[in-house]
């Protein structure tokens, strides 16, 4: 964040592109994760016999030779969900022992990320990207070594790995800054740019390894990106009354008592709660909490439809997207809800648009409708209890819009609903004819890889909304708003 540095508006266009290119990544970066998860066959997952370690439990890595392959997506390279063919293996009960309070203790979180956590003597060198363990015991000074990608997704390329060592005093750089709060090192670059990966990749994990601290905490960053910084400077400074330091140009040693190397992603999106550190617990829903209190968003809780008053009406927004998965009656989708009984509003948020006004927009609706897309991740600032629909669009994409933004909204504690289209109501039709394979068997395209699913599934097509089945989707979302304030009045 360097003195609060405020991102040139030429660096914002100069992303929007980036950002847009990123935006189609995430939809393919996401099928291959739950195609992982679901033992589907894709060509470009890694896979290994090596063995991992349980999502739960820590050890030491011992220093050893990893393979990664990886396909190239216009410059974006990550496989996601692949397992790495990294193996972290236990150590013995003599070296997992921490002595003299000194310790490192590495954990990998199986599909994502390797993270080291480094207790005693840690002196940090930015220009040489080495944290470095000086233990006060003799008898733990045997020199060890570490390699840690400080970005979430360890499989994302043009990330410089972070060299954790533990060695002797005569071998390890001199202190010339001393802190005496902890700090946490991380990555920037990799998938950031895309609104969605902003989040699910850097600021849920950034929250979730800082939060214990109370803003007592020095984040240092690598591969810094100052418009990145701007942008998402409330939600930073939150986390921490510290500027970030620059990692990669940094010309001092900065000793700490605790450091944490790389951010721990636990899912897409969200939050696990029994591997928060610090026995914390906590949840996506407190992260989205901590952002309506962060950019002091007036609604925490959605509202509820009362019968005795049924002039009040809940708000619901759609989203509507600028390119490819766009709703092209728009219109009649909007008259629809008003059918249902809400006050419908169509909203176009943009990537160069600040992210407190978005929020503030966001949080005065109750409900959302939206094809899957970044411009779901605004869910995250509604106020608690509102609902959301995913319109899914056509080609079995049930799996990933459900690992990208069902299983998140859930987790914030909204009512999730999806809205799957049909043939019939996708542009790919009309397009293609009914007797192409991309219309006629969705399952095939899939199972001669994901490339076409991208091309046209993905890319390629709009969506026409049936309004006459889409009402009973929208009326489920008005009575789940009712049964809240009959639930209240019982209660």
């Amino acid at each position: 964040m360097g003195s609060e540095v405020k991102p040139a508006k030429h660096g914002l266009r100069r992303h929007l592109n980036s950002g847009f290119v990123a935006g189609f990544l995430l939809v393919l970066l996401t099928y291959v994760i739950v195609s992982q998860q679901f033992a589907m066959e894709t060509p470009t997952a890694v896979t290994s016999t090596a063995r991992r370690i349980d999502e739960n439990e820590s050890v030491t890595k011992a220093p050893v030779e990893t393979e990664k392959t990886e396909q190239e997506w216009q410059r974006a390279k990550d496989t996601s969900g692949a397992v790495s063919t990294e193996e972290l293996s236990k150590s013995d009960s003599a070296n997992a022992k921490a002595i003299d309070n000194d310790k490192v203790v590495c954990s990998s979180n199986g599909f994502y990320s390797d993270t080291c956590d480094v207790d005693g003597d840690v002196r940090i060198n930015g220009t040489a990207l080495s944290v470095t363990l000086v233990p006060a015991s003799r008898r733990s000074s045997e020199r060890r070594e570490w390699k840690i990608q400080p970005y979430p997704r360890r499989t994302v390329s043009g990330i410089a790995e972070v060299t954790v060592t533990q060695q002797e005093e005569q071998a390890a750089p001199a202190c010339t800054v001393t802190h005496g709060v902890p700090a946490v090192v991380f990555a920037l670059g990799g998938l950031t740019g895309n609104y969605w990966h902003d989040f699910s990749d850097v600021l849920v994990p950034l929250f979730v390894a800082s939060r214990q601290y109370g803003g007592e905490v020095q984040f240092l960053v690598s591969n810094i990106q100052p418009w990145w910084l701007g942008k998402y400077k409330a939600i930073v400074r939150r986390l921490s009354r510290y500027d970030a330091v620059d990692l990669d140009h940094d010309t001092d040693v900065r000793c700490f008592r605790r450091v944490t190397v790389g951010l721990r992603m636990h899912k897409e999106f969200s939050v696990k709660p029994e591997l928060a550190p610090g026995g914390q617990r906590l949840t996506m829903a407190d992260f989205a909490a901590f952002l309506r209190d962060t950019y002091a968003l007036p609604r925490a809780v959605a509202a509820s439809v009362s019968q005795s008053s049924p002039e009040k009406r809940p708000r619901l927004v759609v989203i509507r997207r600028g390119h490819y998965r766009k709703i092209v009656n728009m219109d009649e989708v909007v008259r629809a809800a008003e059918a249902a009984g809400f006050e419908a509003v169509v909203m176009s948020p943009r990537f160069d648009e600040a992210v407190e006004e978005v929020a503030r927009k966001v949080n005065a609706f109750d409900a959302m409708v939206g094809v899957h897309g970044a411009g779901l991740t605004n869910a995250v600032f509604l106020p608690a209890g509102a609902v959301v629909i995913q319109v899914v669009p056509y080609g079995r994409l049930e799996r990933m819009a459900k690992a990208d933004f069902g299983e998140p909204v859930a987790d914030m504690g909204h009512r999730y609903m999806e809205y799957s289209i049909a043939a019939d109501e996708s542009t790919l039709l009309e397009m293609l004819g009914p007797e192409h394979q991309v219309v006629k068997d969705p399952e095939a395209v899939h199972r001669s890889g994901w490339d076409k699913v991208a091309e046209y599934y993905l890319g390629k097509q709009d969506v026409r909304i049936n309004v006459g089945r889409f009402a009973a989707t929208l009326a489920e979302a008005f009575d789940h708003l009712r049964a809240r304030i009959d639930h209240n009045q019982r209660s």
